[in-house]
């Protein structure tokens, strides 16, 4: 995504999903040098440029109350580098978890508070990595 001003000068993109007034768009802000010295300031600005930004220009997307975040996934995963990034995934992360879940019978925590379970998970990956070594060595 790219955006120029009415001078014609580049503006920077510094939010792709930013919400203001309940309406999701792509923010983009002007630099601040170019904007200091433009002759079109009185014309694209309601005050002069503050100390950090220059112009801001905040453009709409069309029907995000009817955006489907399920088919936005799919079709990222489907595009080739998601294919190429997912297919990753499946040979490094998901064989752990199934592991761990599903074959040591290890699917909750039995403590409570964030140092406890990360402990107990700390231990559920301990015990994964020995059985992985005991199967390297046999």
């Amino acid at each position: 995504m790219t955006c120029r001003c009415p001078a014609g000068n580049m503006m920077r993109l510094s939010s792709k999903n930013a919400v203001i007034r309940g309406e999701r768009g792509a923010q983009f802000c002007g630099y601040l040098n170019d904007c200091r010295q433009c002759v079109h300031q009185p014309l694209c600005m309601r005050k002069p440029p503050g100390k950090q930004v220059g112009r801001q220009v905040f453009f709409i997307y069309k029907n995000t109350k009817d955006f489907d975040h399920m088919q936005a996934m799919k079709d990222k995963i489907d595009s080739p580098e998601g294919r190429r990034q997912y297919s990753k995934r499946l040979g490094c992360v998901e064989p752990v978890f199934g592991n761990i879940t599903v074959n040591k019978q290890m699917n909750r925590f039995t403590l409570r508070g964030q140092e406890k379970v990360n402990a107990q998970w700390a231990m559920f990956s301990m015990l994964h990595n020995m059985e992985k070594l005991r199967n390297c060595i046999i």
